[in-house]
């Protein structure tokens, strides 16, 4: 919209010269109305359009020349001739005679009533506006080819003064339909009116328009009040006390309508030298408030800006109610209370550098850089640094039990895959993130140091936490996103991680503890965690020392069986049902979801076991079978011949309600099953008929 807005300037301004002119010529003749077709044909001549005269020209001649209008038409080309280029509904200037006579031009107020200006461009691509253009660029061009060829033109003194009264743009409409783009824009009520302009000196400017974009169904109004110094030159410019106040208002706004106040207390340009400075920027909207010092440089060919700026503490979730945008439910009610951040900025026509940024979210203090380039398509780079970050606090409440088990890195794959295709293939960064301590999805970590490459629906992270849970972790992903779902792969190493608080902080409870070293490589592909978790392939290994197995007490499964077996009395409950381990270790293959384990094996002081199963990632359903060995010498030379066999237990239910049940069957040779049938049937005639039934199926 750029180029409309400087073809309106250069149409008034061309309407302004042109009655100037008139007033200035008109005096000396007696009817001006006679003059008509000689103006009509003068516009041909250098517009190639057509001028429509409706109005009776009137003129004055003492002490002021002035002349005044009726409708002014100026007509479209051919291709867009459903409207006219512009209309007057009336104008009217007045050039005081005297001070002709010293070479000083004193112009009363100008005014324009009922303009209507109509800027199109067709679905070519071709502009109304473009012929002039043309005819402007060519005839500019004629005499700069002559230079050399015939005697240069001796050049007239400027007016050594020159003054306006006052300009004044009444009830003016410019429309704007752009086919090509399907865009419409439709400015009403456009006011202009502004003091009495002399050279150097400040002129006070004030304008209101209402600009409505027929696509969006949004409107603008606008307002502005300034003052405006230009030297005799016309090419340095000064703006002072700049106030302007937009009011956005549409179905789309949030909030139905949000203003925006910008006030600038100085702004200086100066076109041969390329430069600018602006000072006392102040851009409002609801609770935010940015402040800006800039400079500007190559204005003309290639513009950049360059200064401090400063956003003021806020709070955002005070901002989002005054815009109407629905706070997302968080963990904790009270974050998103406070934003403040200042840094130096670098700005071009296509890209923005943010150096030395310094910014306070809430608790968390960060500071590094970030840069965009290419704002058509835009290439991000950042170097950040984060002293705290709490993002549950961000995060939505979660039940921390049913929570399923994940890495870091798998956690990140999730969110990842959530985002839409096109936006992973557009997306284009490259950047680190250091942090001193981060807490997320409950679990705490220090020490943090994380990498991000994207480019043509590439992307890979590598992370590493150096102090987590009294060990270490590294872990990497990559993505890639050309083919209808992205497709991931992580890799991740635990070394020396203390499982149980680890657990304790991710889910509320903690079922087994240890020391853990671990390896993980996956792949799989989806949009959805489902997907993702369902298509899973690769393989792990895992090796715990030290470890507790809480509500799994082995010792008394085996000596509830052995009891069983011997018609003695059942062991006594523990007052704490767990398993103690020096150490367990396996490798496990997984398979669109499936862990499958061949190869668990746990050893304790009296204790050997071996097992097999799987696990079910995406209901975390629970089938292994283990095998269990008194390793003993001295307690199994006393014990009978059938129990010195491996004791078999089954393991189902779910991560995080295992259910374990001693395989009876596997302890017992043909006489002990005959044995145990008749303890079976003996409990039934004293206790009832089921009991023994009952008691088969707790054993198997």
């Amino acid at each position: 919209m750029r180029k409309p807005f400087k073809i309106i300037l250069s149409t008034v301004a061309a309407m302004v010269l042109l009655l100037i002119t008139a007033a200035c010529i008109l005096p000396f003749v007696f009817d001006p109305n006679d003059f008509k077709p000689e103006i009509i044909a003068a516009v041909k001549d250098k517009t190639g359009r057509e001028l429509v005269l409706d109005g009776e020209l009137k003129l004055s001649l003492f002490p002021w020349i002035g002349i005044s209008t009726g409708k002014i038409e100026l007509r479209n080309t051919p291709d867009f001739q459903d409207r006219p280029f512009a209309t007057i509904e009336g104008s009217s200037i007045n050039v005081r005679l005297l001070p002709l006579l010293s070479k000083k031009i004193e112009v009363s107020s100008i005014v324009l009533k009922g303009l209507v200006l109509n800027l199109a461009r067709n679905k070519q691509g071709i502009a109304s506006w473009d012929d002039l253009i043309a005819s402007g660029d060519a005839k500019s061009a004629a005499p700069a080819a002559a230079v050399g060829k015939q005697e240069q033109p001796i050049p007239t003194a400027a007016p050594a003064d020159f003054a306006i009264g006052g300009i004044a743009i009444e009830n003016a409409r410019i429309n704007w339909d752009d086919l090509h783009a399907e865009k419409h824009i439709e400015i009403k009520d456009f006011n202009l009116n502004t003091d009495k302009f002399v050279f150097n000196e400040p002129v006070g400017i004030a304008a209101t328009l209402t600009a409505t974009d027929t696509e969006s169904k949004t409107s603008q109004a606008i307002k502005l009040n300034t003052e405006l110094s230009v030297n005799e030159q016309l090419d340095s410019f000064a703006l002072r006390h700049s106030d302007l106040q937009v009011t956005t208002s549409g179905e789309t706004v949030p909030g139905k309508s949000l203003t925006t106040a910008l006030t600038v207390a100085d702004i200086a340009l100066d076109m041969p030298q390329q430069t600018a400075k602006i000072s006392g920027l102040q851009l409002k909207s609801g609770d935010a408030t940015l402040s800006a010092e800039l400079t500007g440089a190559n204005i003309k060919d290639k513009p950049s800006f360059q200064g401090p700026v400063t956003v003021a503490p806020f709070s955002p979730t005070k901002l989002m109610q005054q815009l109407g945008i629905a706070l997302p439910v968080m963990q904790d009610a009270g974050a998103l209370s406070k934003l403040a951040a200042n840094f130096d900025l670098t700005a071009t026509a296509d890209s923005a550098d943010l150096k030395n940024l310094v910014m306070t979210l809430d608790d968390t203090q960060i500071n590094g850089f970030v840069g965009i380039k290419d704002f058509t398509q835009p290439a991000v780079g950042f170097l950040l640094n984060i002293d705290a970050l709490d993002a549950d606090r961000y995060l939505p409440p979660v039940d921390k039990s049913s929570k399923p088990i994940a890495s870091p890195a798998v956690l990140l794959a999730v969110g990842a895959s959530a985002l839409p295709v096109e936006t992973l293939r557009k997306l284009n960064a490259d950047g680190s993130v250091t942090l001193g301590r981060l807490k997320v999805d409950g679990l705490a970590m220090q020490d943090i140091h994380i990498t991000l490459s994207a480019k043509n629906g590439a992307v890979s992270t590598q992370q590493s936490v150096k102090q987590f849970y009294q060990g270490a972790y590294s872990g990497d992903l990559s993505m890639d996103a050309h083919g209808d779902k992205p497709a991931l792969a992580v890799n991740e190493k635990i070394d020396h991680v203390q499982l149980e608080p680890l657990l304790k902080d991710y889910r509320g409870e903690a079922q087994v503890s240890g020391i853990v070293n671990a390896t993980t490589q996956l792949q799989g592909q989806g949009n959805k965690t489902g997907e993702l978790k369902s298509s899973l392939n690769g393989q792990l290994s895992f090796l715990i020392k030290d470890s507790v197995i809480k509500g799994f007490n082995l010792q008394k499964i085996i000596d509830s069986g052995k009891a069983l077996i011997k018609g003695s009395a059942l062991p006594a409950d523990a007052k704490t049902d767990q398993t103690l381990f020096s150490e367990m270790s396996g490798t496990a293959t997984i398979s669109n979801g499936i862990i499958q384990n061949n190869d668990l094996v746990a050893k304790s002081s009296k204790l050997r076991v071996d097992g097999k199963g799987n696990i079910n990632l995406n209901s975390e359903a629970v089938d292994y079978k283990i095998d269990a060995k008194l390793l003993n010498d001295e307690t199994a030379a006393t014990e009978p011949e059938h129990v010195k066999a491996a004791i078999v237990i089954d393991i189902a239910g779910t991560l995080s309600k295992p259910s374990y049940t001693i395989d009876i069957a596997s302890l017992l040779t043909d006489q002990n099953k005959a044995k145990i049938e008749k303890l079976i049937n003996k409990i039934d005639k004293k206790l009832g008929p089921g009991v023994g039934d009952l008691l088969k199926n707790f054993l198997r």
